[in-house]
């Protein structure tokens, strides 16, 4: 559900509405159900779930349900704002998520998919979290992953970021030769699991004008360029490092189909611009499927039933067709 007093809820309880999403998956939900019964009737829809307590017996018999809310959030109303309850309930719904995908392969149980709505990493804070910056963090520790990537798939744009949720003064010394490869193959590998058999992939540079021959900077030539050289060693059609300013017009043109960015607004900022309602944020390199809406909480406009749930209906539907794929070599 990501926080319940964002609006987790609401886009959730639209995009479950939507006869395509039903017919994609069977949906169990970790949350509040009282959150999810208040957005339900803020947006005049049915509430035609299953509900389950988090620790009853009779979650065993609801595996057939399209779908079930396993309620671990108490009763509402919850506050529009960042606060330590609603941290302490977004990072339990994850954590039972994260429990549920780790069941063994011929459990019923078993979560084949995790779809994360949005949660805020100051509440995670308040709530003595602080050591995840997001999602992404918390499931790579959970999973002993050795290398994971944030990965945004649209129509029009896909981007993967070489470094993510760290500040942007701090990116000198984060970034390397080896962040810059693992985003360039993961990022092949995912374009390859959702359909695109040999994928050209630009790599961004990190300063203006991709460095201007070393004038404005040498990351480009001292990390960027070796990163690109072994990825093409290993057989992966990338280019680059390509100016920032220019390289996204040209992917959204038709010229690659997946754009590498060395930094977290880089990235993220062509591809909201372009379709935030129906991008869809991708956590590659673990051993379970996730998305999320490429979103945050809008404390703002919860609770009043205007949230779009275009973004949450396209991560629940790539979700369900990534889970229903069979992997190909090397992803």
């Amino acid at each position: 559900m990501g926080d319940p007093g964002g609006i987790g809820p609401e886009v959730l309880v639209k995009a479950l509405a939507e006869p395509d999403i039903r017919k994609a998956a069977r949906f169990r939900v970790f949350g509040a159900a009282s959150a999810m019964e208040r957005a339900a009737d803020l947006c005049g829809i049915e509430p035609d779930w299953w509900r389950v307590d988090r620790d009853s017996d009779l979650r065993s018999t609801t595996v057939s349900h399209p779908v079930v809310v396993i309620d671990s959030g108490g009763e509402g109303p919850f506050e529009h704002r960042a606060c330590k309850r609603g941290g302490e309930l977004s990072f339990r719904f994850v954590e039972d998520a994260i429990a549920e995908a780790k069941r063994a392969d011929d459990d019923p149980l078993r979560a084949d998919a995790i779809c994360t709505g949005p949660i805020s990493k100051h509440a995670w804070s308040l709530a003595g979290r602080g050591k995840y910056p997001g999602h992404t963090e918390l499931l790579a520790t959970r999973f002993s992953a050795k290398r994971v990537g944030m990965y945004f798939d649209s129509p029009k744009l896909r981007v993967i970021l070489a470094t993510a949720h760290i500040p942007l003064m701090d990116l000198r010394n984060a970034l390397t030769i080896g962040r810059v490869f693992d985003a360039i193959d993961l990022g092949y590998e995912a374009c390859r699991r959702f359909g695109i058999e040999n994928p050209r992939i630009a790599v961004c540079g990190l300063n203006p004008h991709a460095g201007e021959e070393g004038l404005l900077g040498d990351e480009e030539t001292r990390l960027i360029e070796p990163a690109i050289k072994v990825a093409q060693d290993h057989g992966i059609q990338a280019r680059g490092p390509f100016p920032g300013d220019t390289v996204f017009g040209r992917a959204v043109q038709g010229e690659f189909d997946l754009v590498v960015a060395m930094y977290h607004d880089q990235g993220l900022i062509p591809v909201k611009l372009l379709g935030w309602e129906h991008a869809v944020n991708v956590t590659v390199g673990l051993p379970v499927i996730r998305t999320s809406p490429d979103h945050g909480t809008a404390f703002d406009i919860a609770g009043k039933g205007k949230a779009d749930p275009g973004s949450m209906i396209a991560a629940l539907r790539l979700a369900a067709k990534a889970a229903r794929s069979p992997n190909p070599a090397g992803a």
